[in-house]
């Protein structure tokens, strides 16, 4: 039994690289949270022990060969009930694809301790009885809560509370903030899938939107729609009108509203 009052975790740890696989391994057996950890230097094997008995998390590394990390977090996501998957790396420019796919933290090498102390506690909520009656798509929405944007070598978090709207722009999407455009190398059809049950829809093949933050809806001088919010227009295109509409009637009956949208 955990400190947090669950059954501890069973771990696996997956690194191609002995000295880094051993001290996570150390790391991993001295948090109470844990109780069994078992270990694999590449991902096909790390496969087979999985498919042999179930795991509650799986450290990852990125760079493996033969297959590495980012395509076994993908053959996982496939199962039942996968493991939860928490990658731990020395490249930083991996995030935003990693909790793409549902990873719900991301380690940066040396893993201190503490920093690990906290992916667990994410992934201890993640197990959760109440979670795990959820879907594999509804455990994937609550990770990317916030989204990894690099900046000049350094990461940092855009909560998508934070966000009003999202344009697409290539194989990127610009998440539009109260503070400013933040550039991430993610589809936004993957945006679409994980952020539906959190408010936004798709309202122009590039464009996803926060409902509450609409303030008002009007007309540009050509006669197509706008959905105005507090950072800028967003076209709405003929096919998604009626259904934005229904939903800030809906949104507006249960006083949805972010407050930050209003005049």
């Amino acid at each position: 039994m955990s400190p947090g009052g669950g059954p501890a975790l069973r771990a696996l740890a997956v690194d191609d690289v002995a000295p880094a696989l051993e001290e996570l391994r150390r790391l991993l057996l001295e948090s109470p949270e844990v109780s069994e950890v078992a270990t694999a230097r590449d991902a096909l094997t790390a496969l087979k022990l999985i498919q042999a008995g179930p795991f509650d998390v799986v450290f990852l590394d990125v760079s493996m060969p033969a297959m590495d990390g980012m395509e076994l977090a993908s053959l996982l996501s496939r199962m039942t009930e996968p493991p939860v998957v928490v990658f731990v790396t020395a490249f930083e420019e991996h995030a935003a694809s990693a909790f793409g796919i549902g990873a719900v933290d991301y380690l940066l090498k040396p893993v201190g301790p503490e920093r690990l102390a906290a992916a667990l506690d994410r992934v201890r909520r993640f197990t959760a009885p109440a979670d795990r009656s959820a879907t594999p798509a509804a455990r994937a929405v609550d990770a990317l809560a916030a989204v990894p944007v690099e900046l000049g070598g350094r990461t940092r978090f855009v909560r998508r509370s934070d966000v009003r709207f999202v344009e697409a722009q290539g194989d990127y999407v610009r998440l539009h903030t109260g503070s400013g455009g933040h550039l991430v190398r993610i589809p936004i059809s993957r945006l679409e899938e994980h952020w539906r049950h959190a408010g936004f829809v798709r309202v122009h093949r590039s464009f996803l939107l926060a409902v509450p933050a609409v303030r008002e809806l009007r007309s540009d001088v050509s006669g197509g729609l706008l959905a105005h919010t507090d950072v800028g227009d967003v076209p709405v295109s003929r096919r998604h009108a009626r259904e934005l509409r229904e939903l800030l009637l809906e949104a507006a009956t249960r006083g949805d509203f972010d407050p930050r949208a209003r005049s």
